[in-house]
């Protein structure tokens, strides 16, 4: 059923959409942030810089992983469907439970907050219109995405054009504060001392910065000739995700330095400020209002897939499976979703859902790449246009760095995890009882 429903959808994303997707889906607000966290936790700009290198590289293993398994099954749905074909029904309705009903809508809910802030930050507005512009923003993207894969692309293009132009002017501004030397690049920071082994912390919140790389796959029913041009756009987008971090990341040093970078806690509406003054800080909150922006757009369009795909297979309602024949998108899943986002943001409760799904979304990166193995076993002599490089390394590396995140984050937060692990085991009874539901229905 899931094969034909997603035949349905018009393969109109090429190389450079499809790569939009990808950086637009990893740069979100936390580059404009997180540096200063990663700064706390080092000594000085050389294994700042470094870490930040490391996090992309193994993520980057992890996206050579996608690319497999996007050019292996091309259909909506992504890490759903890899679950559903290797491990059964089963994992597959948990990933979806806990993706597509919480965090999908949780973290749509938690960025549009955060672009509704900047938003009002930058046009001068009371704290108070914060939500009604998130909601606002939901109910836009969810209105433009009804016409289809071309108009979400469209805006999503602009949106990825506007966050990297924010780039840009980060390093511009850098070099314009450099005075013609680079000393703050590599200065060591002697005002506090960082015990052995922090980088393991620095790196943890590095690696939370390069997540949602995994949108495209979601949509992989829309890219067109996707045996060759997911695993381009895949690869070029992360690239330039890389390449983009490590030079924000030179210009907070070159401008703030290491030491002016730990203490920062908005780094580049500081590095503006310098330059600008006021006005700095309101053309960097235009920025990261639109960086924000472009992030919800992706993931309303590539959980409301999810959802569809669930809804095609029976493990969610019917009619949240049906896609729109003139416009080919799948209506009822991205009303279900921006209206769940919607409610999250009125209750105010979608900060404790993203935190009690962190460790469920880390398992569902772990468990999708670990299909991999399964697929090169069952599938062997089946040819397949592109295959990760250097495998079984790199899955093996990505699946380790994974467990090795959600290792760290029951250590630092036993709380959120054990209240993951809850949500995950509710969704068996859940299952259960649909699938129940779904055998008496056809009687």
């Amino acid at each position: 059923m899931t094969d034909e429903t997603s035949n349905t959808y018009l393969r109109q994303l090429g190389v450079w959409d499809s790569a939009a997707i990808v950086i637009g889906g990893v740069i979100g607000a936390g580059i404009f942030r997180t540096p200063a966290t990663v700064a706390e936790r080092t000594a000085s700009g050389l294994p700042l810089l470094a870490l930040w290198a490391i996090g992309g590289l193994l993520t980057l293993a992890g996206v050579l992983c996608y690319a497999e398994l996007g050019a292996r099954r091309p259909q909506a749905g992504g890490i759903y469907i890899y679950l559903r074909e290797a491990f059964g029904p089963l994992p597959a309705f948990l990933f979806g439970w806990t993706m597509a009903l919480i965090n999908y809508p949780g973290s749509v809910a938690a960025v549009a907050t955060t672009f509704a802030d900047y938003f009002c930050r930058a046009g001068g507005l009371p704290i108070w219109w914060v939500k009604p512009v998130a909601i606002g923003a939901i109910v836009f993207i969810v209105g433009v995405n009804l016409f289809g894969i071309r108009a979400g692309a469209w805006m999503q293009n602009l949106f990825t054009l506007l966050k990297l132009a924010a780039v840009v002017m980060l390093l511009v501004v850098g070099l314009a504060l450099s005075h013609g030397h680079l000393g703050g690049v590599l200065a060591v920071d002697t005002t506090h001392e960082v015990p052995s082994g922090a980088w393991v912390g620095a790196l943890l919140p590095v690696l939370f910065t390069y997540g949602g790389f995994h949108y495209l796959n979601d949509m992989a029913g829309e890219v067109r000739d996707p045996q060759r041009t997911l695993p381009r756009a895949l690869t070029l987008g992360l690239i330039g995700v890389v390449v983009c971090y490590l030079l924000v990341n030179m210009a907070y040093l070159i401008g703030l330095g290491h030491v002016g970078l730990a203490a920062s806690k908005a780094p580049a509406a500081d590095l503006m400020s310098h330059i600008f003054g006021l006005r700095g800080v309101t053309i960097m909150a235009i920025g990261i209002a639109c960086s924000t922006f472009g992030y919800c757009s992706i993931a309303i369009a590539g959980g409301a897939r999810v959802l569809q795909t669930m809804g095609a297979d029976g493990m969610f309602f019917h009619s949240v499976g049906h896609i729109e024949s003139r416009w080919h998108a799948p209506r009822v899943a991205l009303a279900a979703l921006g209206g769940w986002a919607i409610v999250l943001i009125l209750t105010g409760s979608f900060g404790q859902l993203l935190d009690y799904t962190t460790v469920g979304e880390w398992l569902g990166h772990a468990f999708g790449i670990a299909t991999l193995f399964w697929y090169r076993r069952r599938f062997a002599n089946q040819p397949v246009p592109y295959r990760v490089p250097l495998y079984p390394l790199l899955p093996f590396l990505f699946v380790a760095t994974v467990l090795g995140v959600i290792i760290a984050t029951v250590i630092h937060s036993p709380w959120d995890a054990g209240m993951s692990v809850v949500i995950i085991a509710i969704g068996v009874p859940v299952y259960a009882l649909w699938r129940r539901s779904q055998v008496t229905s056809r009687r």
